[in-house]
Order: structure tokens, then C-alpha cells, then sequence
């Protein structure tokens, strides 16, 4: 048997163990993979920050939401990571949930670290970053809107199910891609309106798991069951389930 998970914008990674305290310049994730083509421009790293206290309706990855799963991610180890990265060719680093902005202080560290090892490797990799919280909320909140300023590019806005979009790797109408540097703007202005025809994908089989990376759209997911169970496969769960 196994189990379907979801991993897209604003949805994240299986949590592994039982989550603990963690330093501040360390991160609780549910997931780190690559590469990553269903989430941003090009070939990227993904990191899913695990706990969101959010929990927008028919959100597609409920198993995020604790904050008591995930495994702690150092500053030291995503450097490594990122390095390798940039050293294969990626195009760039694309952090979601989850919700990141309840782990503000890793958060900025973590792009931090990944703006200093960029400039070191005089790679144009861009940091994207999806949070839930819309553009009031981050206005409100300055000091919590900061983790933020190491992004070039930020998805906002929560997940509404009742709000269907084909643009480009959001999940729902009201969802704002905005670009924060000049590298954001050049990556990501053909994208700001884009529509593709269908949502790029991506299905990892491991571990007697099927996770499913990027941002579906209504129908996909079961359509994706379904052929699963055709084929054999028993799923014991899903994570867009209640």
C-alpha cells in the first residue's frame, strides 16, 4: 500500500520524525528535493518548511500543517545542498509549506545563505518563497514581512478552492506573484500572467510513497488516484483528505 501526497505551492513535503525545538537560524521541513521543474522558472532546489497554522480549506497537503513532524535543517546543511545545486546547473531555490513565515528567523537565514553562496558561485539563481499570508497581513506585520526581503520573487495570498486559476504555479484566482529585485523581475515577468495549457507535474514514487509536486488543478489529483489504483497501487491514505 501506499500513501499520496501533495507538494506545491503553499503545500509541502511528508513529515519523518517527531519535531523538536530548534535553534532560530535552523528550519523544521517537511521535504528538501530536487530538481524541482513545477515550481518556478527552470530546473531548482525545493525546500518545504513544515507546520501552518493557516489551514485553508481544501488545502491539498494537510500533512504539513503539524509542527511537530519534519526533521531540522541547518543553515550549514542547506548551504551544502545549495551548493551542490548551483554546481549541477540549477536555475534556482523555491521554499513553500507549510507555512515559511511562521519560521521567520530560518527563513532568513536560509535565504541569506542562499544570496551569499549564489554571488560566491556568480550563479543568477533566483529565491522564490510562497506564503499564505496576503499583502495586507505582510504590511501589518514589518517584522515578520522581513524574512522575506531575501526573495526575488513571493507568491501570496491563501489557498481558496472556490477560486480555480490556470496562472502559472498558483492554486488559486487570488494569489499574487510579485518580483522583489531586478533578477525577479527578468526571471519572472514572462510568468506574471501566464497560462499554460496544463500544470507541469511532477510524480516521485519512493519508499512506498507517491508524492505529487506542484500545483494541480481541480480533477488532477484524482485523476492521478485513480490511475494508481488502476495500475495496482493501493493507496493506504491521501493527504488532501480530511
Amino acid at each position: 500500500m501506499a500513501g499520496l501526497s501533495a507538494d506545491g505551492g503553499a503545500l509541502a513535503g511528508v513529515a519523518a520524525a517527531a519535531g523538536t525545538a530548534t535553534p532560530a537560524a535552523a528550519a523544521l521541513v517537511g521535504q528538501v528535493y530536487r530538481p524541482v521543474t513545477s515550481l518556478g522558472p527552470g530546473r531548482r532546489l525545493g525546500v518545504w518548511f513544515q507546520g501552518c497554522t493557516l489551514a485553508c480549506p481544501g488545502c491539498m497537503s494537510r500533512h504539513t500543517w503539524e509542527a511537530t513532524g519534519g526533521r531540522e535543517l541547518t543553515v550549514e546543511r542547506f548551504t551544502a545542498l545549495w551548493r551542490a545545486a548551483l554546481a549541477d546547473g540549477l536555475d534556482g531555490l523555491t521554499v513553500s509549506g507549510g507555512e515559511p513565515l511562521e519560521q521567520p528567523a530560518a527563513l532568513a537565514a536560509l535565504l541569506a545563505a542562499a544570496d551569499a553562496e549564489r554571488r560566491r558561485a556568480g550563479r543568477p539563481a533566483d529565491l522564490l518563497v510562497y506564503t499564505g499570508w496576503e499583502p495586507e497581513e505582510l504590511a501589518a506585520d514589518p517584522a515578520t514581512a522581513a524574512a522575506l526581503d531575501g526573495a526575488d520573487a513571493v507568491i501570496t495570498g491563501r489557498y481558496r478552492a472556490g477560486q480555480p486559476t490556470r496562472l502559472a504555479w498558483r492554486g488559486s484566482a487570488n494569489q499574487r506573484l510579485t518580483t522583489r529585485t531586478a533578477l525577479g523581475r527578468e526571471r519572472y515577468a514572462p510568468y506574471l500572467d501566464h497560462r499554460p495549457e496544463r500544470p507541469e507535474l511532477q510524480v516521485r514514487v519512493s519508499e512506498g510513497e507517491v508524492r505529487v509536486i506542484g500545483v494541480p488543478r481541480p480533477g488532477d489529483l484524482g485523476r492521478i488516484e485513480r490511475d494508481l489504483v488502476r495500475r495496482g497501487v493501493t493507496l493506504q491514505e491521501t493527504s488532501w483528505r480530511p
